[in-house]
C-alpha cells in the first residue's frame, strides 16, 4: 500500500492506494497559514492517521518548485512559511519509509498518464486550471520535470499586460469581474448572457494558453484538470475558435483535448511517483 498525498495551499488530501485504486481517503485544511514548525507538526499528525503496517511508502505533490532528488520544497504557493523545507528527510525520519516529492501539476500529469486519459499517449501535457495554472509534461512515456521540477510553468509566460496564469485561472474572474468562476458557472447554467460572455472571453485566453502548449511541446493530447476545467462546456467553443487561428492547422487537427474525469487523479499521481 502506498500513500498518495495532495498538499495544496487550501486543502490536504491523502489516499491509501492499492493496485492503482484508492481504498480510503481523508481530507482536511492545509497547514498553509501556520508557522513552519507548526505546519510540519500538523502534517506529520495528519499523515500519521493514514500510516498502517501495510504502508510501504508515500508520494507527495506540492504546489512548489521542488528539488526532486533531495526532496526539498522551495517557496510553496500560498504557504508563506515554506521557503526551504527538506520535506523528504523530515518525513523519512518520522515514518521510516521511502518518500517521493514532486510538483503537484507533475503529479496530475503522471496520474493521467498512468491511470487516466493519457494511458495510450506517448507525449501528453496535463494542464490544471484553478487558483493558478500548472502543467505537467510527459515525453516519450516519461515524466519530464526539468532541473527544478519547474518545467511546464507556462502560466508564467508574459501575456497582454500580465501573464497567461492571470488570464486563465481564477484570478481572471476576481480581478476583472470581482466574482468567482463557480459563481459565473452557476449563472451560465441558467443561460445568463453576462456570464456566458465572460466565459467566451475566458475561453479566448485559454485558447492562447493552448497555443503556447502546442508551440512548445506539440503533444498528442492535452488533459485539462482543476476546478475551472469543470466548466469546459462554457469556454470550449471560444477556445477552439482561437486555436483555429494557429498557423499550423494540421497540429490543431491532430491535437486531442480531454477533460480529467477523476477528481482524485492528483492523489493517484503522487502515489505513482514510486513507479518512476
Amino acid at each position: 500500500m502506498i500513500l498518495g498525498i495532495d498538499l495544496g495551499g487550501t486543502n490536504i488530501r491523502i489516499g491509501q492506494i492499492v493496485d492503482g485504486r484508492i481504498i480510503n481517503i481523508v481530507k482536511g485544511p492545509s497547514p498553509a497559514g501556520l508557522s513552519l514548525d507548526d505546519s510540519i507538526a500538523y502534517l506529520k499528525l495528519f499523515i500519521g492517521k493514514m500510516v498502517t503496517d501495510d504502508v510501504t511508502g508515500m508520494g507527495i505533490g506540492v504546489p512548489s518548485v521542488v528539488d526532486v532528488e533531495r526532496g526539498i520544497v522551495y517557496n510553496a504557493t500560498n504557504m508563506p512559511s515554506w521557503k526551504e523545507v527538506h520535506l523528504k528527510d523530515i518525513l523519512t525520519d518520522e515514518f521510516k519509509m521511502p518518500v517521493c516529492i514532486n510538483n503537484d501539476a507533475n503529479c496530475f500529469a503522471l496520474g493521467e498518464k498512468v491511470y487516466g486519459a493519457g494511458k495510450e499517449c506517448r507525449d501528453m501535457i496535463g494542464v490544471t486550471l484553478g487558483t493558478g495554472v500548472g502543467a505537467g509534461i510527459i515525453i516519450n512515456n516519461a515524466l519530464y520535470c526539468g532541473c527544478n521540477a519547474g518545467a511546464g510553468e507556462i502560466g508564467s509566460i508574459p501575456y497582454l499586460n500580465a501573464t497567461l496564469e492571470h488570464y486563465c485561472s481564477g484570478d481572471f474572474f476576481i480581478s476583472r469581474y470581482n466574482t468567482t468562476g463557480r459563481q459565473v458557472a452557476a449563472k451560465a447554467q441558467l443561460g445568463d448572457s453576462w456570464a456566458l460572455n465572460i466565459w467566451d472571453e475566458f475561453g479566448g485566453h485559454v485558447g492562447h494558453l493552448m497555443e503556447a502548449v502546442l508551440y512548445t511541446y506539440d503533444p498528442e493530447m492535452i488533459v485539462l484538470g482543476g476546478g475551472i476545467a469543470r466548466s469546459y462546456q462554457f469556454f470550449e467553443r471560444k477556445m477552439m475558435a482561437t486555436l483555429k487561428k494557429f498557423p499550423y492547422p494540421q497540429t490543431v487537427k491532430n491535437i486531442r483535448i480531454e477533460i480529467s474525469m477523476n477528481g482524485d487523479i492528483g492523489i493517484l499521481g503522487a502515489g505513482a511517483l514510486h513507479l518512476l
